[in-house]
């Protein structure tokens, strides 16, 4: 299996429209490229993103930016769990963050939104 990722877009970039989507998803690296819980930065499109492996089949990708400060340090932080949801600890000031969602669950003002991933078979 292969991990794709939808190419990130920056706030000044208009969505692309339907007839376009195959030239938004970019090949990342083969599923068993990433270790369990463990982060990995990539650059894709130009953008810096970190990206998650939880269990056997899910991936979460974020950028690699740390929202309080935009130092690029999230793939090194810490993977864990509050209830069902998992998460990812900003290594510099331990901030706990949604993989699904990007939102801070202490502070909800300091999220970011996550980066849409598929697994391929092709």
């Amino acid at each position: 299996m292969e991990l794709l990722m939808e190419k990130p877009r920056t706030a000044h970039q208009p969505q692309t429209a339907h007839h376009d989507v195959a030239s938004r998803w970019f090949r990342v690296c083969a599923l068993a490229d990433l270790e369990d819980s463990w982060g990995e930065a990539a650059l894709i499109n130009g953008q810096q993103v970190a990206l998650f492996r939880v269990g056997e089949h899910d991936v979460f990708a974020v950028s690699h930016a740390d929202p309080a400060t935009r130092s690029h340090v999230m793939a090194r932080g810490m993977v864990g769990s509050r209830g069902n949801t998992h998460t990812i600890a900003s290594p510099l000031h331990k901030e706990v963050y949604s993989l699904a969602t990007g939102s801070a669950l202490a502070v909800p003002s300091c999220s970011w939104a996550p980066t849409r991933c598929a697994l391929s078979t092709a």
